[in-house]
């Protein structure tokens, strides 16, 4: 039988994602300036004192956002090594096609600065969790003996950056997979012994993903 602090705590939890969830529609949407606290209440069904209490601010609400890309992606993953980097970009481009709360974090991160705040954790979260990846691959003898796993992941978060922002432009990013695998192309040669490259499978139809 559940106890009444249980009940308490599913609700809360209930309740913290149903606000980042909503404010997330709406930061993608309408940019963290065109969303105000009422409206992602009024979406949420909550208050604002529930906002408040686990956010503390719009801006820690935002922050939360950015913070919370890789859980849009991390769940999905099955491979490892360097085929799990090159996974995570695959679903990376589904995902900013499908998943508001991405959407929204890759936003916000890029805008933040127009609302007070800079914070870097998105891209040091992101660049720990690839360098995590080629860690791995380097122990399987899948790298070239100069390659460190420190510089490839920060370039790759740096590409996959880059690249979102002009598939956004160009074609409201419908063409981000085919971009991704383009990168993977240029880059795999020059980082990956020479067997493995050929070993990589670059189709995006690889990752299954279901709607949120």
């Amino acid at each position: 039988m559940r106890t009444v602090a249980e009940s308490k705590q599913e609700r809360a939890v209930r309740t913290r994602r149903q606000v980042l969830v909503s404010a997330a529609e709406l930061f993608d949407a309408y940019g963290f300036a065109g969303t105000s606290i009422s409206r992602i209440c009024e979406r949420a069904e909550t208050t604002a004192g529930a906002l408040y209490h686990h956010f503390g601010s719009k801006e820690g609400l935002a922050k939360a956002i950015m913070n919370a890309q890789p859980d849009t992606i991390l769940p999905w993953l099955e491979s490892e090594g360097l085929q799990r980097l090159v996974d995570i970009t695959l679903i990376w481009a589904h995902q900013l096609q499908t998943d508001p709360l991405l959407r929204a974090g890759v936003r916000l991160t890029g805008e933040q600065a127009t609302f007070g705040v800079q914070d870097a954790s998105p891209y040091e979260d992101w660049t720990r969790i690839m360098e995590e990846c080629l860690g791995v691959a380097a122990e399987k003898g899948e790298l070239q003996a100069d390659v460190t796993p420190r510089n490839v992941a920060e370039f790759v978060v740096e590409a996959c950056t880059g690249v979102q922002t002009v598939a956004a432009v160009l074609t409201g990013r419908s063409d981000l997979a085919a971009r991704a695998v383009r990168m993977w192309q240029f880059l795999l040669p020059g980082i990956a012994a020479k067997d493995v490259v050929v070993r990589i499978d670059l189709d995006p139809a690889r990752v299954q993903v279901e709607p949120v």
